[in-house]
């Protein structure tokens, strides 16, 4: 397997050098050459199988022989033994025709472990292999911070920062992060937004020099590897609910785009799903391309559901490269159009065929909690901000054709964001057993403003040599 990137310039890479460059020299984000497309059989073969042995076959073609089939075998086997639910990705009905996948049993309560579990051995086994060292530097927007972290604690060829927008994410998401006391890791609030910071992190993707003076590499959703192992729960529901005799429709609560692409790609493969569901809260730029066509950058407003407090989708960027028919000089087109201007459109037949696909839908930070009121009313579930958005917005916008069903994702365990869920509904949830001291945990971080160069500083200086 080979992989080019969505501007068409940089060099093409294997497996092994996609997952350690993370984004591309161009500036632009790997995907594969094709697409690998499993057949009727092979779907119905994987009815019955364990989270492990169905994630093997999924991720087998995208590994191609950058791993042995025995190293990708144990490799999965380690990163899913840490969830502690036996179906690693449980599914419960919460209607006639819809039911929600809970993605948050993991060791950091969200969906990123799915990915960040497999990405952090991963990274370890093909450094090792190589005699590398990389320097992972990550932006997050609340969950992808701490489940990168626990990935990557500890791991002798890594030093990891991550950056958080200050005061922009929960009290549980930054002390998951700041309360790792290993001497690998390292935690940035920076004066901003998330959107700030992931531009920070892309300032110093784009300024060679200091990429190969630190080995920079990336864990945000910009690493292939990422979107591949997020592919695996789309299947292991697809399958579980009579995938391939049975339409299905996901409701993904998405900022950065990168969850509802991976849903894509398992369409590309042959999952037949024929409903992508976008929810939004007030930070609204997907839901409102879907509507206009337009894709178009404001202000970041904060809400009850910071995961989701972004402008800018930079997984979009994929699913824009297919749109276009892989026309690396349309999307570098439409994404220096987007710097320049904070906008760019798409023709009117391409949005229609989107449509064909994907729909949208937003809510309010008051119309959240009111569903998250009538959702434990009326389902019995105790449901985090980002989980409510997504379960109406699968129940406004979601297939209702006869005989198929649309999935929710539960991204968060409602934990993570106790202030929101109890003001909502009354019920503080608690903590599991394992996190139960929390916050009794000391903090380490540091405080860094929006700025590139102050950013170098801080990692020259955090580096272990």
């Amino acid at each position: 397997m080979r992989y080019v990137s969505t501007r068409g310039t940089a060099p093409v890479l294997g497996f092994d050098d996609v997952v350690l460059t993370g984004l591309a020299a161009d500036g632009g984000l790997y995907v594969p050459e094709e697409w690998p497309v499993l057949s009727e059989r092979e779907w119905r073969d994987m009815r019955g199988l364990s989270h492990e042995e169905l994630a093997f076959r999924i991720m087998l073609p995208f590994v191609g022989a950058a791993l042995t089939e025995e190293e990708l075998a144990d490799l999965l086997d380690a990163a899913y033994a840490r969830f502690d639910h036996p179906a690693v990705a449980p599914l419960r009905q919460i209607g006639p025709h819809d039911w929600m996948m809970e993605l948050f049993h993991g060791p950091t309560l969200a969906f990123k472990d799915h990915a960040m579990q497999v990405l952090g051995p991963l990274f370890e086994l093909l450094l090792t292999r190589a005699g590398r060292r990389v320097t992972i530097v990550g932006a997050t927007s609340g969950d992808t911070g701490s489940a990168a972290i626990e990935a990557c604690r500890d791991r002798e060829a890594i030093d990891i920062f991550i950056l958080h927008p200050k005061d922009r994410v929960s009290e549980v998401q930054r002390r998951q992060m700041t309360t790792v006391q290993s001497a690998n890791v390292h935690n940035i609030a920076v004066n901003g937004t998330f959107d700030d910071c992931q531009a920070l992190v892309k300032s110093l993707f784009g300024d060679p020099d200091f990429r190969e003076e630190v080995g920079l590499s990336a864990v945000n959703s910009i690493n292939w590897a990422r979107i591949m192992a997020q592919v695996v729960y789309y299947a292991w529901a697809g399958v579980a609910l009579g995938a391939p005799d049975r339409g299905l429709g996901f409701s993904v609560p998405t900022g950065n785009f990168g969850n509802i692409f991976a849903g894509y790609v398992a369409r590309q493969m042959g999952l037949p799903i024929d409903r992508l569901v976008v929810g939004s809260n007030q930070n609204d730029i997907l839901s409102r391309f879907l509507e206009t066509g337009t894709m178009r950058q404001e202000t970041v407003v904060p809400t009850i559901s910071p995961s989701m407090d972004i402008q800018v989708s930079s997984n979009f960027e994929r699913l824009l490269f297919e749109v276009y028919g892989r026309d690396a000089a349309e999307v570098r087109s439409a994404m220096d159009r987007f710097r320049q201007s904070g906008a760019f459109d798409v023709p009117d037949d391409l949005h229609q065929e989107l449509l064909g696909l994907f729909r949208g839908h937003r809510l309010t930070d008051e119309e959240t909690s009111a569903s998250m009121r009538r959702i434990l009313e009326t389902t019995g579930v105790l449901a985090d901000p980002h989980t409510a958005i997504g379960i109406v917005a699968g129940q406004v916008a979601g297939r209702r054709d006869e005989g198929g069903v649309t999935v929710s994702l539960a991204t968060a365990h409602p934990a993570k964001f106790p202030d929101a869920v109890e003001q909502a509904t009354g019920v503080r949830p608690p903590l599991p057993a394992r996190l139960a001291d929390l916050f009794q945990r000391p903090e380490r971080m540091v405080e860094a403003p929006n700025d590139t160069r102050a950013l170098q500083a801080v990692v020259r200086e955090g580096l272990r040599r």
